[in-house]
């Protein structure tokens, strides 16, 4: 799914083993797609000598705490429509 700027997301909760670019303290969380970048190769398996193919697409999240903001560039394969 590609997701456009404004549009509500959840952060996958699961559990994930060895290497991965998002980071603990937004799994679970709700955000807002606030850029969309261009697709790349797999960081996750590209770690472990794979291709990283197919490429995924690469988003900037905003997540709100009070006053403050926080801007996490989040592979697609971790994000989920929020409701």
């Amino acid at each position: 799914m590609t997701y456009r700027v404004g549009q509500r997301v959840r952060v996958a909760a699961r559990p994930h083993e060895g290497h991965h670019r998002t980071p603990g303290y937004v799994k679970g969380k709700t955000g807002r797609i606030e850029r969309v970048h261009a697709a790349f190769t797999n960081p996750e398996t590209r770690a472990y000598g794979e291709d990283g193919l197919p490429e995924q697409r690469l988003y900037s999240v905003g997540f709100a705490r009070g006053d403050h903001l926080v801007y996490v560039d989040i592979f697609e394969h971790w994000l989920k429509e929020a409701k």
